[in-house]
């Protein structure tokens, strides 16, 4: 069992500012946390119930593994109703461990986002991205952090099949060599005319602020402003990771159809 001390010492990392300090972050619950152990990635301490060391005979070696019951999950978890098993990693494994499964026909594809706020988003458009094989995403410098709890929980493994990379996304757009698609209200219906056509070199899809939108800096960067057509008339707007996840559709439809244009 795990002492009292070791208990204390993990209960800080349910500040996320102790985890940035510390250059760390927590995964919480068995689905994703058998992603991991999937991945072969280095893991720092494993906190888990007896029913899941059970079905887990053989943790990662390199790994400090401690038996806890309920109530000390409790303790150290950020969850409602934690579940089972409690992971602390290291931040640098992902930059080491990211897998880059591109096949030979499939064209480079980015997902660009701008300011984008809420973990959830976040989150959704890594495991979106992961579903499409995307598997690079820049993020601008005011993005929430994929480190973020709620970001880690909802990519669902996804945040360690992809690139991330945070930058000043102005600067990164304006010196690519690859269409720049832009989701605006005002922009181009994707369903009429040339739609989201992606050249062999691959594109960019850029999703901006889930009120505010793509900042005007990160617009004069967009080479092709796209929409999504308001089919009902009723809505305002389309939430953001949702947008993204029909656009993702519609760049990976395409340049699969322009690789094999007989099917």
């Amino acid at each position: 069992m795990i002492s009292k001390t070791k208990l204390k010492e993990l209960a800080v990392y349910k500040q996320q500012k102790r985890c940035d300090e510390d250059s760390v972050f927590v995964v919480e619950g068995v689905k994703i946390c058998d992603e991991i152990l999937a991945a072969n990635v280095p893991i720092r301490t494993i906190c888990a119930t007896n029913s899941w060391l059970s079905d887990h005979p053989d943790p990662p070696t390199n790994a400090e593994v401690f038996e806890i019951d309920n109530v000390m999950l409790e303790r150290i978890s950020s969850m409602r109703t934690p579940n089972e098993v409690w992971m602390l990693l290291d931040r640098n494994i992902l930059s080491s461990n990211q897998q880059t499964h591109t096949s030979a026909n499939q064209r480079p594809l980015t997902i660009a986002l701008d300011h984008l706020q809420d973990p959830g988003n976040l989150g959704t458009i890594i495991r979106t991205a992961d579903w499409f094989g995307i598997r690079h995403i820049v993020c601008s410098e005011g993005t929430v952090s994929c480190f973020n709890p709620k970001v880690v929980q909802s990519t669902m493994g996804g945040l360690f099949r992809t690139q991330i990379t945070y930058c000043d996304l102005p600067s990164y757009l304006s010196s690519c060599h690859q269409p720049v698609f832009g989701a605006l209200l005002n922009g181009e219906n994707i369903w009429q005319g040339p739609g989201l056509q992606v050249p062999a070199e691959g594109a960019v899809l850029v999703i901006g602020n889930e009120s505010k939108g793509i900042t005007p800096e990160v617009q004069a960067c967009v080479t092709h402003r796209v929409t999504i057509p308001n089919l009902g008339g009723t809505a305002e707007s389309l939430n953001a990771s949702v947008a993204c996840a029909i656009l993702m559709a519609e760049l990976v439809k395409n340049a699969n159809q322009q690789d094999c244009p007989n099917h």
